[in-house]
């Protein structure tokens, strides 16, 4: 292909651009180069894909270079906004209305256009934020997380991008440095800035326009705070990735950034290489190799995850769960029935209270892994629990395997086990009929309810993300040194 399928519109709007500037009408252009003006036509319409040689001739016709047939711009305003309204009209939102796709003729003015592409664009702004609500975020997460299991959670694809990056600023073990960050974002154009004032609904902000990613002023506790952004601002320019059209889109592009991120700052062959030792010496802890790449103990147990699988022949889960008990992030292919609710979602589900994740907080020493084998109706799983705490509270991450799979493990030989029956309601949600007797009627509470529940996403190009805020703030830099 010369070019991708998404740039023939605009490969047909600079064809007709030279064709029309040398005064040269279809069947004139397509007698010069060998093919019906009809043919001709449906390429600059963007419908058909030239060949390269015929490019070669058109450029040879209109008296050009083949690359300026090649380039990536609109040859002109207006063939912006013929190029914006085609793709527009091709989109899922406005093809689900039904409706016919208007082509934009010699006599159709400037001003028509600007309309046209204008209510596009609040048809798609309105959409996304129809989009943007907690039915769709957990349908969106349920989707991508069933996905992820179908691939054992590991993209090679971004893990090979990985690593010609860490090549090309000759990384070659150890934990990454922030100088060699830096090096990987100038690399790809871009400075990193590290400001007071970014937009309290961003993490960080690339400014495409002038080369800069903005950044927090200081690192996150952990060790990987700073790395990791930077890393996930640059992955979304690495990896291609365009405006989010569907929430879907946004979570794919979120998932991806930080599977990015997590395959530099931990590479695949060093980690393989750290992890098949750690096997052979049936010694695998998440804390050693949290240790050995300089990351958090979440980062670390969510990267196991992804080359457990596909590279030690190990299945898996991994849980993030709050004090309350309930999920904030989970991933299972080892058969762990985990709790969802009637959608398929796991995100705010409790788990048992008899699960590592929950009975780790009962301990009193938590600098190291708690480790505990449970019992349930899919079978024995071993786990290996760590707690923390943010300013929201306190939490545990949990990475756990098949008892066949303990062997491989450090803290196998616990004597920490426990039974469970979830989702049976006995298990450990119903009272005991004692209790229940005794209070059942007597009693008034009050329930905390998590400000998110009711917080809608700030609608607008990126969901979550307060345009106002982000444009303002960009508008406020971008005469800076």
């Amino acid at each position: 292909m010369v070019k991708g399928v998404n740039d023939l519109v605009t490969l047909g709007q600079r064809i007709r651009h030279f064709r029309t500037s040398t005064g040269l009408t279809l069947d004139q252009l397509g007698e010069k180069v060998g093919i019906a003006g009809s043919q001709l036509s449906l390429m600059e319409n963007g419908k058909r894909e030239p060949r390269l040689s015929l490019l070669s001739s058109i450029a040879a016709a209109t008296g050009i270079q083949l690359s300026d047939l090649l380039d990536d711009a609109p040859p002109s305003k207006r063939a912006a906004l013929e190029i914006e309204l085609e793709r527009a009209q091709r989109s899922s939102v406005y093809g689900s209305l039904g409706l016919p796709a208007i082509r934009p003729a010699k006599g159709t003015s400037d001003d028509t256009l600007v309309a046209l592409v204008g209510l596009h664009r609040e048809l798609a702004r309105r959409a996304r934020e129809a989009i943007a609500t907690p039915e769709e975020a957990r349908r969106g997460n349920t989707e991508l997380r069933q996905h992820m299991r179908t691939l054992d959670n590991y993209l090679p694809d971004i893990d090979d991008i990985a690593e010609r990056m860490l090549g090309e600023v000759g990384h070659i073990s150890g934990a990454l440095t922030h100088r060699s960050v830096s090096r990987m974002a100038k690399n790809l154009g871009f400075e990193l800035v590290h400001v007071n004032d970014l937009p309290h609904s961003a993490r960080s902000v690339t400014d495409l326009e002038n080369g800069r990613i903005y950044l927090p002023p200081a690192s996150i506790p952990g060790g990987h705070g700073l790395r990791g952004m930077a890393l996930q601002a640059m992955a979304h320019r690495v990896l291609g990735h365009t405006t989010p059209a569907t929430y879907a889109d946004f979570l794919r592009q979120r998932l991806e950034i930080n599977y990015f991120a997590a395959a530099v700052l931990m590479p695949r062959r060093q980690s393989v290489e750290f992890l098949s030792q750690a096997k052979a010496d049936r010694n695998i802890a998440v804390e050693d190799f949290r240790d050995a790449f300089g990351v958090t103990h979440e980062a670390a147990a969510l990267r196991f995850t992804n080359l457990a699988t596909a590279h030690l022949d190990l299945e898996v889960h991994f849980l993030r769960v709050g004090d309350d008990g309930a999920v904030s992030k989970a991933y299972e292919n080892d058969g762990l029935r985990l709790p969802v609710d009637v959608t398929g979602s796991t995100e705010g589900q409790l788990v048992c209270r008899h699960w590592s994740a929950r009975t780790a907080f009962t301990r009193n020493n938590r600098t190291t892994e708690f480790y505990q084998y449970t019992d349930t109706p899919e079978g024995t799983f071993f786990d290996s629990t760590q707690t923390g705490t943010t300013q929201a509270g306190e939490f545990s991450i949990t990475i756990g395997v098949p008892f066949a799979h303990s062997k491989w493990f450090r803290g196998r030989e616990t004597g920490n086990r426990t039974v469970s029956t979830c989702p049976d309601e006995s298990c450990c949600r119903t009272p005991e009929s004692e209790l229940t007797q005794r209070w059942s009627g007597k009693a008034w509470s009050s329930a905390k309810l998590h400000a998110h529940i009711l917080s809608p996403l700030p609608s607008g190009t990126f969901p979550g993300v307060d345009d106002r805020e982000l444009y303002e703030f960009l508008e406020a830099h971008s005469g800076s040194d």
